[in-house]
């Protein structure tokens, strides 16, 4: 229509009606974000600061709190409810709000999933549903938000794969995706996403590469996937994006060593997170040319050699953590760098901890930043005095000195630090007594002090210290009873270590205020007195542990209301009265010792007590009853009045009877004695009286279980030589269980019931046992053994030295262990006892090359009738171990343990010692075993296949001699050498045959090498 030709009156109503229907318009798509925040607001179950009470008919909509509509069209444009609490799921009525730009939802508690329709919201630029609740897959959809710039989805419950399709989003500028259940990799087609400027993929399970695709992110600033799972090398495409300033990859499985010119490629790091991977390599000295870094994180880490001294030209750094590597030479002067850190104003923070720095803590220490609040400097080898002047670090939170070498006492100016939460200066040598000034430092949560040489009382000010909740003082020389103060009502520790030191007097009432407390030690003191029955108002005690002092007394019957107990030691005190009933009802109980005590009385039948590897109760040879594994003696009467009044009638009736008896004994055996001639025996099931060692006797002895006195290791465990000064500075060797591995605890019983009673020449003594707890409070296991000089056959046969054992001193040594397998197969009258783990390095040698069998660890107990698993004619579900090479075939088809397996073992034994072979050899291939290469050997080519040091000739005076010098000087050139050989050879292919049928018993193995030596010897 012609606008011209109109009337003007129609054109006013043509306008009109124009107007009219774009309002109308306009009214309904305003109704229809009305009606969608209706339907928000309707998902929210609980709004505890009534943020949507505005949210009514009273006022329009763009009025509502958190509601930011557009100013031409009234259209919403922001949900803005950040930080407000709400709990409920995201309506998918929000993909109707088309023009939302904005979405503020963060922090608060939204849960369900992320609703797919937010993918209808084509002008959306900002996503933040930070710290909330939600789950399920992050949406697909969200790819078709063409303008979104940031997407905050950290600190939710999602899970799945990152989707491909957000490569999409090409103006994004910041995706942050941390702290979710996110797997799979990371998707290469993020190199795409070009306008990047920030990244955080951290705390996820996010697998595989770093994608080389990220270094085509030039504009990147901030690069965060630490915490995953992300293996390989770091592309060196990421060490080229000039413009990061915060590069995160800490806690994954990367490796290669950081390059050298780290801090020239990133001029603009301010934030180096590479801690927690497998990097190697030194501390890049570029790293200066990064002026403005604030922190360096290489901890956990393979890094090694010196620290730079450069690093103390980086004006802006606070934080320095070089924890957990292999930095330092253990020698003085890998510490000097600290000296020029002193330049660094603004440090906070220094890890050095778990290195290989050795040398004096340089004085220059003090003189670091004074808003140092963490100092860091435990296991390492550092020596020397702790300097004065660190009580200056006024702000100072964490001090870690611990398993260090230092010595002297606690500097006094230690009182200053009113903010240290943590002091750790266990495992050194520090002495003296805690000076007064400590009990100003009333803010600590956490005190160790232990395995050091400190004295005199624990300062009873402790009681004081509010916020302690870990107090360990153990291995020290702490003395004096211990202070009831101590035990304050707002004194409420988890876990309190007393252990290894020398307390006396009854242990105080109070203890029961520690409602809090988790474990409580006080082992191995001199403790006295009965045990609080108070100890029962620890609600939540767990391991309660007083072994080896001198408490009297019955046990409380009020320990039985701990219903949260697990671990419960009493053992080796002077304890009486019977074992309370009322502790079977401890569903919780899962260790009980009360071994070498005076108790007496029935054993219960039912909860701990009904699993005899969980109760301990040797020593205490009044007790009876029990379950039938505990190998107790029945209780012969009830212990009710008729029983003891029955009791009293038979010993008042016996009595005489009795003594009658033992007079006309007494006479029997003094006759025997004056008719008998050089009649003398000793009884091989005598057990000697055992030695009562503790841990911390072991940890003397050998000086902290120093790598210096370690002997050896095996499948269950490490052996040091120890000197036990406290016995006379008798040298021991100590096996110490590794208890990580499973079979650890079972290879310690049943070498504990191999060697009870068993006693020979040939076999190892073992002298005590300790099961008990260390330093640590972690569980300890060790058997003690008699110190043979001369170590293992095994380092005799294949160590590299250029004495040797001649021929007799390997014929004595296989009579030796000849002699003890006889004695375990045949002369122990209650059982059989089956080695099943015969080898070298299980042969031990004394200071005149005796041989003793040791290593029961997978000994087996057989009775009389079972001595062989030939004879029972079944299998054996349980696998016997052994050692590849020495275990019988047969236990590779699961046999039964036997006599025939050990001499099986016997016979590969004899082949090697006289080959010098391992039957392990790497000759032995295509079907050879030292069986058959011995075999097909003999008797012509003998002299080709014997150990060098044997051969004729070669018996000089490097070969060890045991006897017989004058015989052994011409031995090599005797005429029936060979002939000996093969005799030799003889018994171990037949000890070793593959049927079991076929092999000899040993018996027959003693007399033919017995009749080896007298071919050799004669009567001499």
């Amino acid at each position: 229509m012609n606008m011209d030709m109109m009337p003007q009156t129609s054109i006013l109503l043509w306008i009109l009606a124009s107007a009219t229907m774009i309002s109308a318009a306009n009214n309904l798509r305003n109704e229809t974000d009305r009606l969608a925040l209706i339907e928000f607001k309707n998902h929210i179950l609980d709004d505890p600061q009534g943020v949507l009470n505005s949210w009514n008919d009273s006022i329009h909509h763009c009025k509502w709190q958190g509601i930011t509509c557009n100013a031409r069209h009234q259209r919403v444009m922001a949900i803005t409810l950040r930080g407000k609490s709400l709990f409920g799921s995201i309506s998918p009525h929000i993909g109707n709000l088309s023009f939302l730009q904005f979405i503020e939802l963060g922090e608060n508690r939204f849960y369900d999933e992320i609703p797919q329709e937010l993918g209808h919201l084509f002008r959306l630029r900002t996503l933040n549903l930070t710290e909330n609740q939600l789950s399920g897959e992050i949406p697909v959809n969200l790819s078709q938000c063409l303008e979104l710039k940031l997407l905050n989805l950290n600190r939710n419950k999602l899970e799945g794969k990152i989707p491909v399709e957000m490569s999409n989003l090409k103006n994004l500028a910041q995706l942050f995706l941390a702290l979710n259940n996110l797997s799979g990799g990371i998707p290469p087609s993020f190199g795409n996403l070009s306008s990047l400027d920030a990244i955080s993929l951290a705390y996820n399970e996010l697998e595989g590469t770093l994608p080389v695709e990220i270094g085509l992110l030039t504009k990147l600033t901030f690069l965060n996937v630490g915490k995953n799972k992300l293996s390989g090398r770091i592309p060196s495409s990421v060490y080229n994006i000039s413009s990061i300033s915060t590069l995160g990859v800490n806690t994954n499985f990367f490796y290669g060593k950081i390059p050298t010119n780290l801090g020239l490629m990133l001029p603009n790091l301010e934030g180096c997170h590479m801690s927690g991977n497998q990097f190697s390599g030194n501390v890049p000295v570029s790293l200066v040319n990064a002026s403005k870094l604030e922190v360096i994180d290489f901890s956990r880490n393979n890094l090694q050699g010196q620290v730079p001294n450069d690093l103390g030209n980086l004006p802006n750094l606070q934080w320095l953590n070089l924890g957990y590597n292999r930095l330092g030479s253990n020698s003085t002067g890998d510490l000097s760098f600290i000296s020029a850190l002193t330049n660094c104003s603004s440090l906070q923070t220094i890890g050095l901890n778990s290195n290989k720095f050795g040398g004096e803590l340089p004085n220059q220490v003090v003189n670091l930043s004074f808003q140092l609040t963490q100092l860091a400097i435990g296991g390492n080898e550092i020596f020397g005095k702790i300097p004065l002047g660190l009580g200056s670090f006024i702000n100072l939170y964490l001090l870690g000195f611990e398993l260090n070498y230092f010595s002297g006492i606690i500097p006094s100016d230690f009182g200053k630090l009113q903010k240290l939460q943590g002091l750790y200066l266990s495992g050194n040598r520090l002495y003296g007594e805690i000076p007064s000034s400590f009990c100003n430092i009333t803010s600590l949560t956490w005190l160790d002090l232990g395995d050091n040489r400190f004295e005199g009382k624990i300062p009873s000010c402790l009681g004081e210290f509010q916020q302690l909740t870990k107090l360990f003082v153990w291995g020290n020389n702490f003395s004096g009873i211990l202070s009831p103060q101590i035990f304050a009502s707002y004194f409420s520790p988890t876990d309190i270590i007393l252990s290894y030191n020398a307390l006396t007097g009854p242990l105080p009432l109070e203890i029961g205020k520690l409602t809090d407390v988790n474990t409580f030690s006080a082992a191995y003191n001199k403790f006295s007195g009965e045990i609080p029955s108070t100890f029962g108002d620890c609600k939540s005690l767990e391991h309660l542990e007083l072994q080896e002092n001198f408490f009297n007394g019955k046990i409380p019957l009020k320990l039985a209301s701990l219903r949260s107990i697990q671990y419960l030691d009493l053992s080796l005190n002077n304890l009486t009265g019977n074992v309370p009933w009322e502790l079977q009802n401890i569903s919780s109980l899962k260790y009980l010792n009360l071994s070498f005590n005076d108790l007496e009385g029935e054993i219960p039948i039912n909860g701990v007590f009904g699993n005899s590897s969980q109760i301990i109760l040797d020593g205490n040879v009044k007790l009876c009853g029990g379950i039938p594994e505990l190998n107790l003696p029945s209780c012969p009467f009830p212990g009710n009045k008729k029983g003891k009044s029955l009791i009293v009638i038979l010993l008042s009736t016996l009595l005489p009877m009795i003594l009658i008896l033992i007079t006309l004994t007494y006479f029997y055996l003094s006759y025997q004695k004056r008719h008998k001639r050089n009649v003398s025996f000793e009884d091989p099931f005598r057990v000697n009286k055992i030695l009562r060692i503790s841990y911390r006797d072991l940890h003397l002895a050998t000086m902290g279980f120093s790598p210096e006195n370690l002997i050896g290791s095996g499948s269950f465990g490490t052996v040091y030589k120890g000197k036990l000064d406290g016995h006379g500075g008798k040298l021991v060797a100590i096996k110490v269980l590794d208890l990580k591995n499973t079979g650890a605890s079972k290879s310690f019983m049943a070498e504990c019931r191999a060697l009870r009673k068993i006693r020979h020449r040939n076999l190892v003594s073992i002298l005590t046992y300790v099961s008990s707890v260390d330093f640590r409070n972690q569980e300890f296991k060790a058997l003690v053994y008699e110190f043979m000089e001369n170590g293992s056959l095994d380092m005799w046969l294949h160590s590299v030295t250029d004495r040797k054992l001649n021929f007799y001193a390997k014929l004595k040594i296989a009579i030796d262990v000849a002699s003890a397998l006889d004695y375990l197969h045949n002369n122990y009258d209650e059982e059989v006892i089956v080695h099943c783990d015969l080898k070298p390095s299980n042969i031990l040698l004394d200071s005149e090359f005796t041989a003793h069998v040791g290593d029961f660890g997978l000994a087996r107990l057989l009775p009389k009738h079972a001595r062989n698993s030939l004879e029972q004619g079944t299998s054996s579900t349980i696998a016997i171990k052994g050692t590849i090479g020495y275990a019988a075939p047969e236990y590779g088809m699961g046999g039964d343990p036997s006599t025939h397996g050990d001499v099986y073992s016997y016979g590969i034994l004899l082949l090697e010692m006289f080959t010098g072979k391992r039957p392990t050899d790497d000759a032995f291939v295509n079907g050879l075993d030292l069986h058959n290469y011995v075999k097909m050997n003999l008797p012509r080519k003998v002299l080709s296949i014997i150990d060098s040091s044997l051969a004729p000739g070669e018996q000089n005076e490097d070969c060890v001699t045991i006897e017989r010098e004058e015989i052994i000087e011409t031995f090599g050139g005797n005429e029936n050498f060979e002939n000996w050989v093969i005799s030799m050879l003889m018994v171990g292919l037949k000890c070793s045959a593959t049927s079991p049928k076929d092999r000899m018993n040993m018996n027959d193995v003693i007399r033919e090498l017995h009749q080896i030596n007298d071919s050799i010897f004669g009567d001499q």
